[in-house]
């Protein structure tokens, strides 16, 4: 209120220096008497009808540091009403024509004291701003709408931590020019040599329109630099309101993948989800949850989540409810372990559509507990679809990994079971099974990048396993696109295989983290090999060699052909899992062996 009062006393005082300014300029410093009752009518009419028509137009409750062409159109406006109301108003009050120079004088006086005061405090906060030390040098690549809007922001706000010193553009409009002050030094080509000569400290990608190849592209330029970089969000996220342009986030490793976005048949989806009663288990987890997210994009009838942790499914049911609040949700506290509950939830609710998250995925946890993984992995997925098949469900899709395929672990072994089931269920129900089959995600729990994160935050070191281990990795939403599109493909019995794209090393991704969070790797953080850890093999498979590829609609789901597997045979042998859980792990791991032929125990 205080800043108020200050400016309206100045406005006051410039609009009243104004008029007789432009009366004493017209008369040549000696204004006759016959003017001086017009001149301070005038004066007095100006002063109230400016002040009144800059209220109207808000001119008082804007933040002058953030000023711009807007503001400088309100002022115009606001004073241009003022003098055309308060000369009708003096020729009615005195009788006389204010002097057509006098009122040109006072009208560009007025609007250059009025605005020249604001925008001189704007400039005044600009330079407070970029005279600041201790604030980071950032270099934004992208001098288009965006990375002038960064701009503007940061050199506004005195809180900021990076202050921009010049920009990057591909565009040959724009080089060898400026943009809010600041330089566009030319192409990406130039990126090393601007680091050098500006001494820039961070690097700011602000193309949110760009793919995820081009972003890809220009972080490997900026890799080599040294320098911490920072990327403004995808225009995608922006539309759908996931995010504010303001939010400059660190590139995370989905950037680094360059993958274009996964393109779905939403009528195909929509086929067999729309108006349905959709049943998620696990989706307290990461793959879970995000399938309830996007599930509930097709507008089913009901979804189900069921999970067996309360928190989790707590959590995911408050962000339904905020993110879609015309979908019907309903919250189950189950264990997939248990049969008679798993029967009563089906009876209750009668899901069409099945997609079973629910799993135990920690390889070395599970080579130390393989009970645990044999109740939740196969007795659990047995349970579920069995369900399914009872109570008539049109649809089930498992949620498999890529480490089922010729596995070296107790869960690779477990998921294969699951697998080998559903398959043989498939030839005798109505319901239609099927199986869907990827690598690592990214950002699931128990993801190897937060935990390389997390060590680069402390200071290092980095623990990698072994320098030649090998993984597929995928983002969780793009991995549950392609499940939710596999499902419509689904006739019963295959094993989908979703295109994981090309395989990264784990040191490589560890030496990209620490490089663009501003270290040197082996340097600045160093990076550890800790040993292959128990279950784990060196690179993971997609297919067993009995399963042939074939290709479906979309180029990036393949099918692996169904495989004859006895039904009496597997039924046997599942019965004897039953009986060993709780066993010596020796045991339980020869029977893993006997069903899972392909089973190399390297624990």
């Amino acid at each position: 209120m205080r800043k108020i009062t200050v400016l309206l006393t100045v406005d006051m005082l410039l609009i009243s220096i104004s008029i007789w300014a432009s009366y004493l300029f017209r008369f040549e410093g000696n204004i006759p008497s016959s003017y001086l009752m017009q001149c301070l009518t005038f004066c007095i009419v100006s002063v109230i009808t400016c002040i009144v028509s800059m209220y109207g137009f808000h001119l008082y409750n804007r933040i002058w540091q953030y000023a711009s062409i807007i503001e400088m159109t309100a002022i115009v406006r606001a004073v241009l009403i003022s003098c055309a109301i308060s000369l009708l108003f003096t020729f009615f009050i005195s009788g006389s024509y204010v002097p057509l120079s006098v009122t040109l004088l006072s009208f560009e006086t007025m609007l250059l004291t009025l605005g020249g005061i604001r925008f001189a405090w704007r400039a005044y906060r600009s330079l407070l701003v970029r005279n600041k030390k201790n604030k980071n040098r950032a270099l934004i690549i992208g001098a288009g709408d965006c990375g002038t809007l960064v701009a503007r922001k940061l050199l506004a706000s005195e809180e900021a931590a990076m202050l921009p010193v010049a920009f990057v553009d591909d565009d040959p409009a724009k080089q060898k020019r400026e943009v809010c002050g600041l330089p566009v030094l030319g192409n990406r080509s130039i990126v090393q040599e601007a680091i050098r000569t500006h001494r820039i400290d961070d690097i700011i990608i602000a193309i949110p329109t760009a793919s995820k190849r081009e972003v890809a592209n220009l972080l490997e330029i900026c890799k080599p630099t040294g320098v911490k970089v920072k990327i403004i969000p995808r225009i995608e996220d922006l539309i759908h309101g996931k995010v504010s342009i303001n939010e400059i986030r660190n590139v995370d490793v989905d950037d680094l993948l360059g993958r274009d976005p996964v393109k779905v048949d939403l009528q195909g989806i929509a086929n067999y989800v729309e108006g349905k009663t959709v049943l998620v288990t696990g989706a307290g987890g990461s793959i879970g949850s995000e399938l309830c997210r996007q599930i509930a994009l097709y507008r089913p009838q009901k979804l189900l989540m069921l999970g067996h942790g309360e928190n989790s499914i707590y959590a995911i049911e408050m962000e339904m409810k905020r993110q879609f609040p015309q979908q019907q949700v309903e919250s189950v506290i189950a264990d997939v372990q248990d049969l008679k509950r798993m029967e009563s939830v089906f009876k209750k609710y009668a899901p069409q559509v099945v997609f079973h998250a629910a799993a135990h995925k920690h390889v070395p946890l599970m080579e130390g507990n393989p009970s645990e993984a044999i109740k939740n992995n196969v007795l659990g997925t047995k349970h579920v679809a069995d369900c399914a098949d009872q109570f008539g469900a049109e649809r089930f899709v498992l949620i498999s990994t890529d480490k089922a395929v010729n596995p070296t672990s107790v869960m690779g072994a477990t998921k294969r079971i699951a697998e080998m089931y559903i398959q043989c269920l498939d030839k005798t129900s109505k319901t239609i099974f099927a199986a869907v089959r990827f690598g690592n995600v990214l950002g699931s729990r128990g993801s190897v990048i937060p935990r390389f994160k997390e060590q680069i935050a402390m200071g290092g070191p980095v623990t990698v396993t072994h320098p030649e281990m090998i993984r597929y990795f995928m983002t969780i939403p793009e991995a549950v696109q392609l499940v939710i599109q596999a499902g419509a493909y689904a006739k019963g019995g295959e094993v989908f295989i979703l295109d994981m794209g090309k395989p990264v090393k784990i040191v490589d991704l560890a030496e990209d983290l620490i490089r663009l969070s501003g270290f040197q790797p082996y340097t600045d953080i160093g990076i550890e090999f800790s040993g292959i850890r128990p279950g784990e093999k060196l690179f993971e498979e997609l297919l067993t060699n009995e399963e042939g590829i074939g290709s479906t609609k979309h180029d990036r789901i393949f099918i692996g052909q169904p495989v004859n597997i006895n039904r009496a045979e597997l039924d046997f042998e599942m019965k004897k899992l039953e009986k060993v859980v709780g066993e010596d792990n020796a045991i339980i791991r020869e029977l893993l062996k006997h069903i899972v032929p392909t089973f190399q125990n390297v624990s």
